[in-house]
């Protein structure tokens, strides 16, 4: 009969381990020579980390936050591969991330309602003007849409609510008879990513201008406000262009990348946005004129968007993409964004 409590034998391939996990996250059971258990067989602990050597007679697994174990094959009683644990970043909830988001782009007109808020904009943007329905909403859900539509009247804006695929809210929203308010529309990836992660990503990747503030026939600017020449190309600021700053220039840490051809400097052909709420950064309004498309101003936006953060400590960025932009999901997932919750748009039947 086997013995259970028994070392493997030398030279035995240590069941569900090998080579091909080095980079991998594993658990693994070995046997401590020399040392008795409590019932008497040899004593035997586990070691979970990442492999990061696989050289017979020996193996090395780096535990997070500690010094590499090397352990002998011939005392691994077993292990295996097991899933990476969670980032920090993913165990926040959708409401704590849409709450960090909401003061990235915040409204005109905010009033809470229960752990929803009212949102008013003049009509510049969805997210700035709807509720942001996550959370209980402090009263039935049918009284707490009377409210929502009674707002939107008031501040003259369709009665829209934001809520996260899936949740609760967004069910009671729509047994409410709420409905899709862009019907056909791909709902919206709230993605997430580490500053310092995409940031070396980007450093691998062939960005103009890379190795100075501006490359040859490209001129870059980072300001504090948006330019004439950064909203000329948004129909919608143009239309509400003291709700447009009050939204866009709105956090109390904000910046605007604009990108401009050296022969026409007012002409903006490249933008985006971020701004920063305590060690979250959100990227917005990313934007690259069609005609200067696959030129790699996308990945010089990005830079200096995350560079800007990184300077000023923080350490998670985050964006909201629709699921039906394929080019745009593609260039973030090469920074290593990836999606943490979705959302969509119901409006009052």
């Amino acid at each position: 009969m086997t013995d259970p409590h028994a070392s493997p034998a030398p030279g035995a391939r240590p069941p569900g381990l090998g080579p091909h996990c080095v980079g991998q996250r594993v658990v693994v059971r070995r046997v401590l020579p020399g040392r008795s258990g409590p019932t008497g067989g040899p004593a035997m602990t586990d070691v979970l980390g990442t492999m990061t050597d696989w050289t017979p007679p020996t193996t090395t697994v780096l535990p997070a936050g500690g010094e590499p174990v090397v352990i002998a094959l011939a005392d691994i009683v077993s292990g295996k591969p097991v899933p990476p644990r969670p980032s920090v970043r993913l165990r926040v909830t959708a409401e704590q991330a849409e709450r960090r988001a909401l003061a990235g782009w915040p409204p005109v007109v905010a009033e809470p309602l229960g752990s929803w808020v009212l949102r008013a904009a003049d009509g510049f943007s969805a997210r700035a003007n709807s509720v942001l329905a996550v959370g209980p909403p402090g009263l039935p859900v049918p009284a707490a849409l009377e409210r929502v539509v009674d707002f939107a009247a008031a501040h003259r804006i369709s009665a829209w609510a934001q809520v996260v695929v899936g949740s609760a809210e967004a069910a009671a929203v729509e047994a409410a008879g709420w409905v899709r308010a862009r019907p056909g529309e791909a709902d919206t990836c709230f993605q997430v990513a580490s500053v310092a992660l995409a940031s070396r990503a980007l450093r691998a990747l062939p960005v103009p201008g890379a190795g100075g503030p501006s490359s040859p026939g490209w001129l870059v600017d980072t300001a504090p406000v948006a330019s004439p020449g950064w909203l000329a190309g948004d129909a919608r600021a143009r239309a509400t262009p003291e709700a447009a700053r009050a939204v866009l220039e709105g956090p109390d840490e904000v910046a605007f990348v604009s990108v401009a051809a050296a022969d026409a400097p007012d002409t903006v052909v490249a933008k985006g946005r971020v701004s920063q709420t305590e060690d979250w950064a959100g990227v917005t309004d990313v934007w690259v004129d069609p005609g200067r498309r696959r030129q790699g101003l996308s990945l010089l936006v990005m830079a200096r968007l995350l560079g800007w953060a990184a300077e000023r400590g923080a350490t998670t960025t985050y964006l909201q993409t629709r699921g039906d932009n394929p080019a745009a999901l593609a260039l973030y997932d090469r920074l290593g964004f990836v999606t943490h919750h979705e959302y969509r748009y119901l409006a009052a039947p």
